[in-house]
């Protein structure tokens, strides 16, 4: 098949079974598209969409983005998973406002050099706000290409993704690249999905050479699975008599980097010299039920232990990365999903 025929079946498909509602395609402005695509790494849309929403209404441009604390940006990212990508979003706003004149660069390479953007995300800033013949090369747009090519290897070794970003470039079109861009996007996220991929709807099976073999679900090649490792935290869950609870600031980098959780120890042996070292006298210490968490790299374990502590504790232990909160203003922080469970089931 031509690269013309190719883009002509996905855009005749796209007029008719296209997503044209996402509330990022509303306003295509260049924040609003990298915005979008940054919230939809290894996310979900149906995720996405209440996230990006409660977003865009407190930070609608660059600018206000910019300007907030980066505490208010991981809060409104509570939830949604992996936070370097907001940690990356304000520092990458912060530069703009700079560096640019506060208007996001109009050509690839100034993108690639702000933090957090890679070649597929500012691909699809070029070609959906701009207008450009630029590629993106997404989860969605490497299975395609990988199964209408028959592309042996996991798309994560270099060679698998030089090969699958020369045929993207190749079947660019010279018009309507933004919808070519949503439609090779869309035929990814609802037919040509990873399981039970829906042949029989797709545009493109004439030439597919993953579905003339009849195996479609063997590309793109998996990577090999390791096993993940468990690992073990005690949460030291202190409350004093007044309801507040004692937070500790994460650093920047690791899991969580920058958000709020619970003073946290490896063993259980190390909760009494913590609280000690803490200077929180107590009066009761409860186990709540155990938590399993689940990262890309290893399972984790938490066994909260709360501690309702004596009058005067909570004037002690503060420092610059550890603060007593009411419950109230403790929700409003940028908190991992199962702190704020925690935190919710406290109330």
């Amino acid at each position: 098949m031509t690269t013309s025929i190719f883009s002509e079946r996905l855009l005749n498909w796209f007029d008719q079974h296209g997503r044209k509602d996402l509330p990022w395609q509303q306003q295509p402005t260049p924040y609003h598209v990298w915005l979008s695509e940054i919230m939809l790494q290894q996310t979900q849309v149906s995720t996405v969409i209440p996230y990006y929403q409660r977003f865009t209404e407190k930070f609608n441009n660059i600018t206000t983005l910019a300007k907030a604390p980066v505490d208010d940006v991981l809060a409104l990212w509570t939830g949604l998973g992996y936070y370097a990508r907001a940690r990356n979003l304000h520092k990458a706003a912060v530069i703009i406002i700079n560096e640019h004149n506060g208007e996001m660069p109009s050509n690839i390479d100034d993108l690639i050099d702000l933090p957090g953007i890679g070649r597929s995300t500012a691909g699809a800033v070029m070609a959906l706000a701009h207008q450009q013949k630029f590629a993106i090369l997404d989860g969605n747009v490497k299975r395609v290409l990988a199964r209408y090519f028959a592309i042996d290897g996991w798309p994560g070794k270099k060679p698998v993704e030089n090969l699958l970003w020369l045929k993207a470039e190749q079947l660019l079109p010279t018009q309507r690249i933004a919808n070519f861009i949503q439609a090779q996007m869309d035929l990814g996220a609802t037919v040509c999905t990873r399981t039970k991929p829906q042949c029989n709807k797709c545009p493109l099976t004439a030439n597919c050479m993953a579905f003339q073999q009849g195996h479609p679900t063997l590309y793109p090649t998996a990577k090999l699975k390791k096993i993940i490792p468990t690992r073990q935290a005690h949460w030291l869950i202190a409350q004093s008599p007044t309801g507040e609870i004692l937070l500790q600031q994460r650093p920047a980098h690791g899991i969580w980097g920058g958000l709020w959780s619970f003073p946290e120890v490896e063993t259980e042996d190390e909760l009494s010299p913590a609280r000690k070292q803490l200077h929180l006298e107590q009066t009761d210490d409860i186990q709540l039920t155990e938590i399993n968490h689940v990262f890309s790299h290893f399972k984790l374990t938490i066994y909260p232990h709360l501690v309702q502590c004596k009058p005067q504790s909570n004037h002690i232990a503060e420092n610059n990365n550890l603060s007593w909160y009411k419950i109230s203003d403790a929700l409003k922080l940028g908190l991992p999903a199962p702190v704020k469970k925690v935190i919710q089931s406290l109330q």
